[in-house]
């Protein structure tokens, strides 16, 4: 039996840190992504309809060997993790009020798919999905570069305690928090979060998210 890739497993520097702050030098990846704002709690609100479509997306793509367009290069996954990017107009995230939220909901995709299996990928979850808008998708490479992340396990709500011994490690390591700068291609650094636990099945004190912020050296 093929095996199957899991990156969470392959990449374990990636998904599955200690909780305790490192750095680490993030490289470039593929992702479906889904732009939005608000409470992310919100009963089928805008970032439940977000995750949906990704979730669809990302399922069309990993079962496509099944129909009739092989996809070349197409080899066994599981499908990543979802992730989120998060910030505030004001600057920095306030966890406590959540209607405050913009975010960008996101999940990785293998190394085989392009701009033309997204596009088809698309077509397909129209067709049999019609009540999905998949306009508010885009198919995007990041590369977030040097960051400080560390294991959280817990409520979502307990975040701010883990995010400040990401900004006390940050600052005790000649670093500079570099949310909201600008990289080299263009995009806006962000609070990124990676979700291993499904918070549905899960006892709250025992969720695990990562938790990277983006940082540059003084």
């Amino acid at each position: 039996m093929e095996s199957k890739l899991d990156y969470k497993k392959e990449f374990k520097d990636l998904y599955m840190p200690k909780t305790k702050p490192s750095l680490i030098d993030v490289p470039a990846m593929k992702f479906i992504m889904i732009d939005g704002k608000g409470d992310p709690n919100e009963e089928n609100g805008e970032y439940s309809k977000a995750v949906e479509l990704l979730y669809a997306l990302s399922y069309t793509i990993k079962m496509s060997k099944k129909g009739q367009n092989k996809i070349e290069g197409y080899f066994e996954y599981v499908v990543p993790p979802l992730e989120g990017l998060w910030w505030c107009d004001e600057g920095k995230i306030d966890f406590y009020d959540k209607s405050k939220f913009h975010w960008t909901s996101m999940i990785r995709q293998p190394e085989f798919v392009t701009d033309e299996v997204f596009k088809w990928a698309c077509s397909e979850v129209l067709k049999k999905k019609p009540q999905l808008d998949v306009s508010k998708s885009r198919f995007q490479v990041l590369k977030e570069g040097v960051c400080v992340q560390m294991m959280h396990i817990g409520p979502f709500d307990n975040e701010p305690e883990t995010v400040n011994e990401i900004e006390d490690y940050i600052e005790n390591n000649s670093l500079r928090n570099a949310i909201s700068t600008v990289s080299k291609n263009g995009s806006i650094r962000r609070h990124h979060e990676i979700y291993l636990s499904d918070p549905r099945k899960t006892y709250k004190q025992k969720i695990k998210t990562v938790l990277r912020i983006p940082v540059e050296h003084k």
